[in-house]
């Protein structure tokens, strides 16, 4: 029997990571978490698995707020596990020129504490994010 390797969540290191999955126009959930937070524990196996259940349609992202605190400031990070989606919206998409102005991605969702898989499986596909094909 063949095993399939499962995706996991990308490990973000720095801001400007985060920044480059964000410019990538994929809708993207920032799981924000710190070591010895319990929920955050709860919720890691969580996160891993919508990773994998989206496979390359959507970026899933955790960020450790002790390694990346500009990341916590930037996004007013008061308690983990925090979540946000970031996304472009259509009216964005439809307003962005050839000319090279960019858009800037908004926080379209956010929540703290345990949040339900069907919860976050449903704000991602809320912005156009589909489950990879298995």
């Amino acid at each position: 029997m063949i095993f399939k390797r499962r995706q996991k969540a990308v490990q973000a290191s720095n801001l400007q990571q985060i920044d480059e999955l964000v410019a990538s126009g994929k809708p993207v959930l920032i799981d924000f978490f710190q070591f010895g937070c319990a929920p955050c524990k709860v919720m890691d196996g969580i996160v891993d698995e919508i990773a994998d259940e989206f496979g390359q349609n959507a970026h899933v992202v955790k960020a450790n707020v002790a390694k990346i605190p500009a990341a916590a400031h930037r996004y007013k990070i008061r308690s983990t596990p925090t979540f946000i989606l970031v996304s472009t919206t259509s009216r964005q998409k439809k307003r962005n020129k050839p000319n090279g102005n960019r858009v800037v991605p908004t926080q379209r969702w956010r929540a703290s504490g345990l949040v339900k898989k069907d919860q976050l499986r449903r704000v991602l596909e809320r912005e156009g994010a589909q489950p990879a094909e298995s």
